[in-house]
């Protein structure tokens, strides 16, 4: 038997994004299966590629699950086309227009039932606080509620490991420079354009986040 360290024990949402991409190099030695989700988005066909290549680069499975079928039955902007993607910082209104309702609660109870059908114990998200608690399944409230509720509901007793619910994304910046990860090759923008627009809520979280960690965004902008 190897050491706990050498255990796969996880299953980890992945989108592509900077923080589950973090997520994925920092608890690679955890991880068993990734998985991301086709819901239809406006920008899931250019973050998806990115979370191949980095699970391809370290030797982990991953698993794309088609659930664009949600676009169909639920409201958000990220869902409407890039013209509906508001420019500007986050504040409350340009925010709630991307919520897609409880797509970390369906995303988390799939992704929870792919895990225990392959004998793990543990599913991981990288949400993380920073501005993001005004997504109600982000809130360390609902972390900790998902948590007993997969734990109940498991027979292996599984848990929702959420690392990053309490730091910000500048901080899992600094993380990922420390790791040496190339942030160029991670995609933010919901307008899912051919590059990053610059101007929406989150490539402007985005770039304030690279900054504020000291690494340099090579990222290309449309602005």
């Amino acid at each position: 038997m190897g050491s706990v360290e050498q255990i796969k024990d996880a299953a980890i949402i992945v989108s592509g994004g900077m923080d589950s991409i973090t997520l994925l190099y920092e608890m690679r030695q955890r991880i068993a299966l990734a998985i991301s989700f086709d819901y239809g988005s406006n920008h899931n066909h250019r973050e998806i590629p990115f979370a191949q290549e980095h699970c391809a680069k370290l030797g982990i499975e991953h698993v794309v699950i088609d659930m664009r079928f949600l676009g169909k039955h639920l409201k958000s902007a990220l869902l409407e086309g890039d013209e509906a993607i508001p420019d500007g910082k986050y504040n409350g209104d340009n925010m709630s227009a991307t919520v897609v309702p409880f797509r970390n609660g369906i995303m988390l109870a799939v992704a929870a039932g792919m895990a225990e059908s392959r004998g793990l114990n543990t599913v991981m998200m990288a949400n993380h606080g920073g501005d993001h608690t005004i997504y109600a399944d982000c809130r360390p409230e609902f972390v900790e509620a998902f948590d007993k509720a997969v734990n109940r509901g498991t027979d292996v007793g599984m848990h929702l490991l959420a690392p990053y619910t309490n730091i910000t994304k500048a901080d899992i910046a600094a993380r990922g420079k420390a790791m040496g990860i190339d942030y160029s090759r991670t995609w933010s923008c919901y307008r899912g354009g051919e590059h990053h627009c610059g101007r929406c809520a989150t490539c402007l979280e985005r770039r304030e986040a690279l900054r504020a960690a000291g690494v340099t965004d090579n990222t290309v902008y449309d602005d």
